[in-house]
């Protein structure tokens, strides 16, 4: 740190209780009083340093005999500012340092400490030490959070804009090209090292740590001077991504709701161990949440997905307006497909709670990621129609990664008995169909909420079945459904009836085959065999080895059609028994699954 000493004389003042006096041989003939200190001083070393002293002491009207006294409650940084002001007036060595250069320099201008009245006084000297302040990142750091006690006075100074503008100026900066000192980051000294210049101690430079060196300093930081600290970094060109992580990483300080881990699913809360932070109030922290949400940039995908519905859980536990929340609902929509599963089970904590999670705020996101996909698709007039989008469109990835999540909420909510048939609906059939390659999630979501709400109507059982697509099931799922007695009777007929069209054109296909390999094995006049010495003998072999493979090939051929002429013996048997379930989700969960290492296995009954 920049230390610089002032003044020549031995240490003259002794501290007697509240008060400060001067050793010397004289008698004291004036009285300071600052809050609940007295310095008892002499007239002479005062008048000869502070205007303001001077025109104080020469307008004091007191009692003949008695000690001038007089009242300075107001100086900026208190009894001890004015005690290291009154040794520098006694030319009492003095140690400036990052820590009080601020208060002494505010102190100075309150006392009027030009050099109208001695040649170097102290305005000039702490000016001075503050330009060798602003050359270090953390004596910066220090110097603007001394600022905090004496605000007012250091934004006259212009000190405060000093520092961030510094400070910004580093953070935007390779620290590997400049002479200042980054906290953390530099080596260790040894006795001596240091180099001194003008009473000055001068620090090594450090070592480069990538962008993020200058977070954990500048999170000591108020709020106030923080969001000024990331404008200005903001104004001298600093990239987005790093403008959100260090208010990523400010945010995780101070709100404790974010260092939470909570599992809803075993009903107990876990709390990360931190650094010691006071947790602030419930107000404050709504404030300082809004503000930012305020400051984080707008642009896509600099800010982490998680990190928004973190945000977004927080400001609903701790009431936020509705315009902070619908602000963060918003930034979700516009990534929702860089969001994780087990980040959308967000509690609902609303004073009429009816559902274990907030389906609400999540179809209230899912609207926007629709809103901001089909502007895009209205920008881009290559696309004609759905078949050409699922072929060429690259906005189906989005789209496609959306669907599988949401399928998967899906199938976490639909287990909760309060959750009403029309809300699934609704946050379901916001999912275009051709999103949707294949339609497993969305029948395991829904055998999901079949099994959890056995007092469904046939005809509520047959709405919701419309939400899929028996076409598009694969063929485990098939067979599940097939078997499936939660379904409707018209659904598991039109399943076996597609699933039956599907093994017809199997059967058609390999006939296909057949006739074409028979075709390309048949004999021509015209084939011309090698002549050499064993042409005949070669000829013979090459002949016996295609009768083999056109045989071996023809018997693989009629037991697969076999097979599938069996299944679909199989399936129409189904059809007239509809008979009790055989085999259960724990095949088609394992392969169609969605990440959720919590994720139930459902079984069929």
């Amino acid at each position: 740190m920049a230390t610089m000493k002032l003044g020549s004389k031995a240490e003259i003042f002794r501290l007697e209780g509240q008060t400060w006096k001067c050793t010397n041989e004289l008698v004291s003939d004036v009285v300071v009083e600052v809050g609940e200190m007295s310095f008892h001083l002499h007239k002479f070393p005062l008048i000869n340093r502070s205007g303001l002293l001077q025109k104080m002491i020469s307008e004091f009207h007191g009692e003949d005999g008695k000690a001038c006294v007089l009242q300075l409650h107001d100086i900026p940084g208190g009894a001890k500012a004015f005690e290291l002001v009154a040794k520098f007036c006694y030319d009492v060595k003095i140690e400036l340092h990052a820590l009080n250069v601020v208060c002494l320099r505010c102190a100075a201008e309150y006392l009027l400490m030009t050099e109208d009245y001695v040649g170097g006084n102290l305005i000039l000297q702490t000016e001075h030490f503050l330009d060798e302040v602003f050359n270090g990142w953390k004596d910066t750091i220090k110097a603007l959070e001394s600022c905090e006690s004496v605000l007012s006075h250091a934004e006259e100074l212009h000190i405060v804009s000093r520092c961030l503008n510094s400070l910004a100026s580093k953070a935007c900066a390779d620290p590997n090209h400049f002479g200042w000192s980054v906290v953390g980051c530099t080596s260790m000294k040894s006795p001596g090292s240091s180099s001194l210049w003008n009473g000055i101690v001068a620090e090594e430079t450090p070592r480069s740590t990538g962008t993020n060196w200058w977070y954990e300093d500048a999170s000591f930081l108020s709020l106030p001077l923080f969001k000024r600290l990331i404008l200005a970094v903001e104004a001298k060109g600093m990239k987005p991504d790093n403008v959100a992580r260090a208010l990523m990483f400010y945010a995780r300080r101070f709100l404790p709701c974010l260092r939470r881990n909570s599992s809803f699913r075993d009903g107990t809360t876990r709390i990360t161990p931190v650094a010691s932070v006071s947790s602030p109030s419930e107000s404050d922290q709504r404030v300082f949440l809004e503000e930012i949400i305020g400051l984080l940039p707008m642009k896509k995908g600099v800010t982490s997905t998680k990190f928004l519905l973190s945000m977004l859980r927080t400001a609903m536990i701790l009431h936020a307006s509705p315009l902070c929340r619908e602000n963060l609902e918003k930034r979700i929509g516009a990534q929702l497909d860089e969001a994780a599963l087990e980040d959308l089970l967000i509690p609902n904590v609303g004073y009429s709670v009816e559902t274990i999670y907030d389906i609400d705020c999540v179809q209230r996101i899912l609207d926007h990621f629709m809103l901001m996909d089909q502007s895009m698709l209205a920008t881009s007039p290559s696309i004609l129609n759905e078949g050409q989008l699922m072929a060429s469109s690259p906005s189906l990835t989005p789209m496609t990664i959306v669907a599988k999540l949401v399928d998967g909420y899906l199938a976490e909510v639909a287990p909760d008995v309060n959750l009403k048939l029309p809300k699934f609906q609704s946050l379901a059939a916001a999912i275009p169909d051709y999103a949707r390659p294949l339609d497993d999630g969305i029948y395991r979501a829904i055998d999901t909420y079949l099994k959890s709400h056995p007092g469904l109507t046939e005809s509520e059982r047959e709405q919701l079945c419309q939400l899929m697509n028996c076409q598009k099931l694969s063929l485990e799922a098939c067979t599940h459904a097939a078997q499936n007695e939660r379904l409707p009777l018209r659904v598991v007929v039109q399943v076996l009836f597609f699933e039956q069209l599907r093994l017809r054109t199997s059967v058609a296909g390999w006939f296909f085959v057949s006739d074409n390999m028979e075709n390309s094995h048949a004999p021509h006049g015209n084939t011309m065999l090698p002549e050499n010495n064993d042409g005949t003998m070669q000829a013979e072999i090459m002949q016996d080895q295609k009768e083999n493979d056109h045989k071996v090939g023809v018997e693989d051929m009629r037991l697969r059609v076999s097979e599938l002429e069996k299944e679909c013996l199989s399936m129409k048997q189904e059809i007239e028994k509809l008979g009790k379930p055989k085999s259960g989700w724990n095949i088609f969960s394992k392969k169609f699954g969605f990440g959720l290492k919590s994720q139930p296995t459902l079984h069929a009954k």
